[in-house]
């Protein structure tokens, strides 16, 4: 049984002759794995936080003794009189500048482990996805009946120019994509814009090269398109959000490290 072939579009958008697909695109289509990996490795990201345990406790507040017989709640009361503070509750949770009663602290352990074996499943199971069309029209992007995985010449590593690098994607059928992504930010409500997440936006295609020799610079000027090198390919690329079949453009030299590399990295 012979491998599967893949063409390779050139920066003419016409067919440069074809090249071999790594078997890492057969892997078995595992969601649920790759849901479950993305979440841990996010957790990676993550910056331990705590509270000063004396927040709220450097007051003179004390509790009346006997504390019956005074006619109010029996709650620390801040001592002295003729002053802002004087009288108030203090000392205790739920009260005006008072503790938190269960509040973050900093030895949480929020660093989730993952077994080596299984996270490099999910991401060859992750780039199995980003040849699936079914998983990539599933996942929101606009593509016509293509053949999957898209593989370019790597001349487009070289590409500095935003203009150039949306002509080409355009002459491969990403016309659409790249419109649907520019049309998407939208302005976000409550807590979350209140918090500075302002705007929200749709993810774009991603590029994997091998060497960024001015395509970075290149696709930074259009919304929701990365680049990512095909030695860094990691499951946060490939299933944003946990969603697997992003779609994905590979150059013929990154298709190549993946058969070099055994699939895929870990």
């Amino acid at each position: 049984m012979g491998s599967m072939k893949a063409e390779v579009v050139g920066m003419d958008g016409k067919s440069a002759g074809k090249v071999d697909v790594p078997p890492v695109f057969e892997t078995q289509l595992r969601p649920d794995l790759i849901k479950r990996m993305f979440w841990i490795v996010g957790s990676h990201e993550l910056q331990p936080q705590g509270r000063d345990p004396m927040a709220g406790e450097r007051t003179t507040a004390e509790t009346h003794s006997p504390p019956t017989g005074t006619g109010r709640s029996r709650i620390p009361r801040v001592k002295g009189e003729r002053y802002s503070r004087g009288g108030m509750a203090g000392g205790v949770a739920s009260v005006v500048k008072g503790r938190l009663p269960h509040p973050p602290r900093s030895e949480k352990v929020i660093y989730l482990k993952a077994n080596k074996k299984e996270r490099r499943l999910a991401t060859r199971s992750a780039i199995a996805h980003t040849a699936d069309l079914d998983s990539v029209k599933q996942r929101g992007h606009r593509v016509k009946k293509m053949s999957l995985p898209l593989v370019v010449s790597d001349d487009i590593e070289t590409v500095e120019k935003t203009a150039e690098l949306v002509s080409f994607l355009e002459k491969v059928d990403l016309k659409a994509e790249l419109r649907r992504v520019a049309d998407s930010p939208k302005r976000n409500t409550g807590k979350a814009r209140l918090r500075g997440r302002v705007y929200r936006s749709r993810v774009g295609p991603l590029i994997v090269v091998t060497n960024d020799r001015g395509i970075g610079k290149a696709a930074g000027g259009v919304p929701g398109l990365d680049v990512v090198r095909a030695d860094s390919l990691d499951i946060v690329h490939l299933a944003p959000g946990g969603v697997p079949g992003r779609l994905t453009v590979w150059t013929e030299s990154a298709l190549g490290a993946l058969s070099t590399e055994g699939g895929a990295t870990s």
